[in-house]
């Protein structure tokens, strides 16, 4: 197992638990990496090679498992590659001990709304649920917990479907494609490819739920040999999942099923229409009622960090969007939005491209506070896009105590960082924790 991360960690144990010879190997060694809890409790049942990367690891070796950490063009896998040395990704090993039928949801955005609302609908209908993959734990760990009556719902990157061979999910959805990680797949059509693969090993008795609006996917539906079911906010389907006189509606083999108005929902902006769009298709071909849909579209509030409501200081309200880690992310969050924005953002920079996002911001921010790495690129695009309004703040905490000093109502401000988290924090999840700490502890709650 290489990568000493939550899933290699995770994926280590369950080998040992299975009766394996294993060995957990990462490139950093013990006193870069910080022994966890996780990897204290299996030191002295695995065989751990810290701060090694080298060929030798390989030696008398049956497979090798990679954690979504690890790129599959690391040297370490071409080594392999030679010795005839299987390579999986941590996903391939969870859906070979799986036994319940899965339901799993890609995309550059949205997905752990996506999976997470849909998951909720699934605790409707069946008895054991699994939601799992890129959230929290490591999918192979978690799918030991399902019978082949349950049903497991997983967030899947593209990173974890780099070293997938029979992972076949029974119901697969594809929310949207725009450029991400192009440092790591090489290019956009490189990083479309590899999330293509969530449908490689599909046939006619399983189903691909697609987002209609997204040309790239859309024509991605003549490669894909399982059934199609498309979702769209902006047409009315024939077939599928789409919006009809402010309802979700759903057409599929003559029937055509009312869920509920979009006002009704608690989660709000048009990329969360999309999202409950996908999760009501793929909800539906999993046997859950459309009562039971709505039920949940109506009472889910949404997710930790996706334009999370942090707390009104002074009349104004404080959201925290750090899992917007893209450009896109951010545009959907802004468009959430009717204007009037005081904006956080900046970070580990991924060096995509900005003009929609800072024309956007243009049209609908107030004031630009930048931070990290990113700063100065981000300023030079929004200059570029004729925004003026711009503040440097050399840390999180001097940018929401600049939003703080300045906003106003009916001002909102919004931390957006459309950056990865990596130059200041370790995930964008203690970004995030950071960000509702520094709100919480400044000014008068209303």
């Amino acid at each position: 197992m290489f990568g000493a991360g939550i899933s290699g960690i995770s994926a280590a144990a369950v080998l040992q638990s299975h009766g394996a010879a294993v060995t957990l190997a990462d490139g950093k060694d013990r006193e870069h990496l910080k022994m966890s809890d996780g990897l204290r409790e299996i030191d002295g049942k695995v065989e751990l090679a810290l701060g090694r990367q080298d060929e030798g690891l390989l030696a008398g070796k049956e497979l090798l498992i990679l954690s979504p950490g690890i790129s599959i063009h690391h040297p370490l896998v071409a080594a392999a590659n030679q010795r005839d040395i299987p390579v999986w990704s941590e996903v391939e090993l969870a859906s070979r001990l799986c036994q319940a039928p899965i339901i799993a949801v890609t995309g550059t955005n949205g997905k752990t709304t996506t999976t997470t609302l849909l998951g909720e609908m699934m605790k409707t209908t069946f008895a054991e649920v699994v939601v799992g993959g890129n959230i929290g734990v490591a999918l192979s760990q978690e799918v030991q917990h399902v019978s082949g009556q349950g049903r497991v719902v997983a967030e899947i990157s593209s990173f974890q479907l780099e070293g997938v061979h029979e992972f076949r999910p029974h119901i697969a959805v594809m929310l949207n494609l725009t450029p991400d990680h192009i440092d790591r797949h090489g290019s956009f059509e490189g990083y479309g490819a590899t999330k293509q693969k969530l449908f490689a090993r599909q046939t006619q008795q399983d189903f691909a739920v697609l987002n209609y609006d997204d040309e790239w996917i859309r024509a991605m539906a003549a490669r894909i040999s399982s059934r199609i079911f498309f979702f769209s906010r902006q047409s009315t389907l024939a077939a599928g999942a789409f919006v009809a006189d402010g309802e979700i509606r759903l057409r599929w083999d003559g029937q055509e099923l009312k869920i509920c108005p979009v006002a009704d929902m608690k989660l709000f902006g048009g990329h969360n229409v999309e999202n409950a769009l996908a999760a009501c298709g793929a909800a539906y071909l999993a046997g859950v009622s459309p009562a039971n849909m709505a039920k949940v579209l109506t009472s889910f509030t949404g997710v930790e960090h996706r334009i999370e409501p942090v707390a009104t200081l002074n009349g104004v309200p404080y959201y925290n969007d750090s899992k917007a880690t893209n450009p896109e992310s951010s545009i959907k969050a802004l468009e959430a939005f009717d204007g009037h924005i005081i904006l956080i953002a900046g970070g580990r920079d991924k060096n995509t491209d900005l003009t929609e996002f800072m024309r956007l911001v243009r049209e609908r921010v107030d004031r630009l506070i930048l931070i990290g790495e990113a700063a100065d690129r981000f300023e030079a695009a929004a200059r570029q896009q004729g925004v003026t309004d711009i503040f440097r703040a050399s840390s999180l905490a001097a940018a929401v105590e600049e939003a703080r000093k300045k906003a106003v109502p009916p001002q909102v401000v919004l931390l957006s960082p459309a950056c990865a988290s990596y130059d200041m924090f370790d995930n964008y999840e203690q970004r995030g924790r950071v960000f509702k700490d520094l709100v919480h502890g400044g000014g008068q709650s209303a």
